[in-house]
């Protein structure tokens, strides 16, 4: 199980999400592309919620120790006001650009501070959307998946519209040969790892925290 509390002053390097599906995904991202000395030192902190995310972020940068900070969290439905949330949190003297970065931003400061939006810095969505990106191009069950959710007449869905990539992912994952979370689709390799946002994400890790 992952630590849920406050990060102590043992973890110099910390990587801050929302829950544990976030927990897993960054996990085995780290399996399958780094290991040995390479590898990038951080503890990955479950906050719980977007909420909790936000309301700790000033007091984990100011820990004592804290080398490195990254924040990983859902854009949702407004871009714009999720950074804004992040930018209005951090301390004055840590100061991010006006948009997101593409790539994930980082200021370089002491400590370091990373920003991710989920998926891509520049849609909103959310960890499913990331993910849904990584299902490998040619995969039958994808469009298959896509159709169920989309015949679901709209009186009969309990998710609303703003989940529906969220759904489609599940109904994907729910094809496997044994249905799993999504970070275990990683390291079955259901989902591939070498695309372009993957990487880019997998390459702000590094600068980070490498």
């Amino acid at each position: 199980m992952p630590d849920q509390r406050p990060s102590p002053i043992t973890y110099p390097r910390v990587l801050l999400v929302e829950g544990q599906d976030d927990f897993h995904v960054v996990e085995h991202l780290r399996r399958r592309h780094w290991t040995g000395d390479d590898a990038p030192s951080f503890e990955t902190i479950i906050k719980s919620n977007d909420v909790e995310l936000l309301k700790s972020i000033s007091g984990e940068i100011k820990t004592e120790g804290r080398e490195a900070i990254g924040i990983l969290i859902d854009t949702d439905d407004d871009l714009a006001s999720r950074w804004q949330s992040v930018r209005d949190r951090l301390p004055e003297d840590f100061t991010l650009a006006d948009q997101p970065t593409l790539g994930g931003a980082i200021i370089n400061a002491t400590p370091r501070v990373g920003v991710w939006l989920m998926p891509d810095n520049a849609s909103p969505g959310q960890l499913e959307d990331f993910v849904q990106r990584m299902i490998p191009t040619a995969d039958a069950i994808w469009p298959l998946a896509e159709r169920y959710i989309d015949d679901i007449p709209a009186p009969d869905r309990k998710f609303p519209p703003s989940k529906t990539s969220r759904a489609k992912l599940y109904a994907w994952l729910a094809a496997r040969q044994d249905p799993r979370r999504m970070g275990e689709a990683i390291r079955t390799r259901d989902l591939a790892t070498d695309g372009a946002l993957c990487q880019q994400f997998v390459g702000w890790l590094r600068r980070l925290f490498g």
